[in-house]
């Protein structure tokens, strides 16, 4: 791992071992003017927003972490439904040494894997699209929804992202554009918070350094 590298990911772990209180909670601030541009500030943020989400967060320094943390997790939790519909992940994950069975029913399925288009780090969400072979219902009603995203797609606003959806696809604008924001939530139910119950309960994020 490269020294570079190394700081990034030391960065991360430090900022979800140690929370940072505000401090000037009754100062409204504008934060589009802290526009981070460097990546590992981008991934910085993105991390500490997805994990205080209740998202969960791992950051792979190539693609060998990538499917060795995978391989653990699936392992561990004993899942054998895997759901992925987008070809060129599987082949990805396949050429990179994790070859999988897939489940092809989405509702029986014990977890959903897909890409995105982005990651908004200011928000901590992912932007997912339906240009992609996961559509619109993948990351929605999986029990588990697993992400896997690269560094370059690591953008600071919501804006950022819309505006690199629409250069990249141009007149072919996707018909739905969404976002996730850790795992789903209501406090409709006496005002507790209730996780889980309209989308996954749990989103994971792995992010690989490009």
């Amino acid at each position: 791992m490269s020294n570079s590298r190394e700081q990034i990911l030391q960065k991360i772990k430090q900022a979800l071992q140690d929370k940072v209180p505000v401090p000037f909670p009754d100062v409204p601030l504008n934060l589009t003017q802290f526009n981070t541009s460097e990546e590992e500030d981008l991934a910085l943020e993105f991390a500490s927003h997805f994990s205080n989400l209740q998202g969960r967060f791992s950051y792979c320094s190539n693609e060998a972490e990538l499917i060795l943390q995978l391989k653990t997790l699936i392992e561990a939790r004993k899942w054998d439904k895997l759901f992925c519909r987008e070809i060129e992940l599987q082949n990805n994950l396949a050429t990179a040494g994790l070859g999988l069975q897939y489940f092809h029913d989405l509702s029986g399925c014990d977890c959903a894997i897909t890409g995105c288009e982005y990651l908004v780090a200011r928000t901590g969400s992912i932007l997912l699209s339906s240009a992609s072979e996961s559509g619109r219902t993948t990351s929605v009603y999986a029990p588990v929804h697993i992400c896997i995203a690269y560094s370059s797609q690591l953008v600071h606003d919501i804006d950022d992202a819309l505006m690199q959806v629409r250069a990249k696809y141009g007149a072919h604008f996707p018909s739905l554009v969404s976002l996730a924001t850790g795992p789903s939530r209501t406090a409709d139910i006496e005002k507790t918070l209730v996780v889980g119950v309209h989308g996954p309960k749990e989103v994971f994020c792995f992010l690989v350094q490009q």
